[in-house]
């Protein structure tokens, strides 16, 4: 039987993967700091922080592949976990991967390395040029993963995701929702007009299960087929709920400027990168992984928000606040919540 080592699995993401192998026959260990929420006869939980060299060892021996998706994402606005966990955590899984002789690698990196794209779509050849702490340490881990790979022999595959989306994701995306439900204004910036490709959690883990199956050092960008403008899929998920919400323009540059300001004194939950993409396009050329993997993603933008949103109105009644993951918990507002007031006092 395969074996397969899922570092975060017990996060959004991580979770979903785990599941996806368990179908296809393999046998999973789950690094974590805590269990999974399912049980399976082929499902290990050993528990441990990407941080501990011995404990690390002791979950890869015996692996044949592994799949790197422990992060510090950015919604936690901790720098220096940022590059203690993604870079340092990936040197040290890498390290013990090479030691264990695992068979294929496959590090789950971010779009973010790319920071503000200056033209889309984005290929796998596009230069990264990350903007903020998070994009600078994922690249980080792509840098070690390359060196693994040059230096020992590692395969390694690096897939990077567009933006998550799918049943269960929380964390920034639960605000929007709360609006939403609530029938308050729903702001884009200058006009919401930049197209902006998401990516549903199912899609992704298809490509990278297959992406492991494949041999040999490989890079692929992985978003949807289908998606349009940031405007459009706010439209999409507005007119689903039928709550009245209405879209309202406001100009990029001062809200940019207000949002890093109450980001930087903790009065908001998003990041500086949030602030730098919501307003801006961002679309991957998926053409290779199309090519290479056969990659098929089922789910469109429109399809997944709208999923996204009727799961969380299924659900919100049990949500909690105490899981680990970011992308798994409601976030607290704070300063957000004057939003739709200001919104409202504004002509549509």
């Amino acid at each position: 039987m395969n074996t397969a080592l899922v570092t975060g699995g017990s996060g959004y993401f991580g979770e979903l993967l785990s599941k996806r192998l368990l179908e296809q026959g393999t046998s999973v260990r789950v690094f974590d700091l805590s269990p999974p929420g399912m049980s399976h006869p082929n499902l290990e939980f050993f528990k441990g922080t990407i941080l501990d060299r011995y404990a690390v060892k002791q979950a890869v021996t015996g692996m044949s592949k592994v799949f790197h998706n422990v992060a510090q994402v950015p919604l936690a606005k901790q720098i220096d976990l940022f590059w203690s966990v993604n870079r340092d955590g990936t040197q040290i899984i890498v390290d013990a991967s090479v030691t264990a002789g695992v068979e294929k690698f496959v590090y789950t990196s971010s779009s973010a390395v790319f920071g503000a794209p200056k033209s889309n779509p984005v290929t796998e050849k596009t230069e990264p040029s990350p903007a903020e702490d998070y994009g600078r340490a994922k690249l980080a881990g792509e840098f070690i993963c390359k060196e693994a790979m040059q230096s020992h022999g590692l395969d390694v595959a690096i897939v990077r995701p567009r933006t998550i989306l799918g049943h269960g994701r929380l964390g920034v995306v639960q605000i929007l929702f709360d609006w939403i439900e609530r029938g308050l204004d729903i702001p884009v910036l200058a006009g919401g007009g930049n197209r902006y490709q998401f990516v549903h959690s199912d899609d992704l883990a298809w490509a990278c299960i297959a992406a492991s199956n494949v041999k040999g050092f490989a890079i692929y960008n992985i978003g949807a087929a289908e998606f349009g403008t940031m405007r459009e899929l706010l439209q999409v998920v507005i007119d689903h709920a039928g709550t009245g919400s209405r879209i309202k323009s406001i100009p990029m540059g001062p809200t940019a400027l207000i949002a890093n300001m109450t980001s930087a004194l903790g009065l908001s939950p998003l990041g500086p990168y949030h602030s730098l993409m919501y307003g801006r396009a961002m679309y991957f050329d998926i053409s290779k992984a199309q090519k290479e993997l056969g990659y098929a993603p089922k789910y469109s933008n429109s399809q997944m928000i709208i999923e996204s949103y009727d799961w969380y109105q299924s659900n919100r009644a049990s949500l909690s606040k105490g899981v680990a993951s970011h992308h798994r918990s409601p976030v607290k507002q704070q300063v957000l919540a004057l939003v739709p007031r200001v919104l409202r006092m504004m002509p549509r």
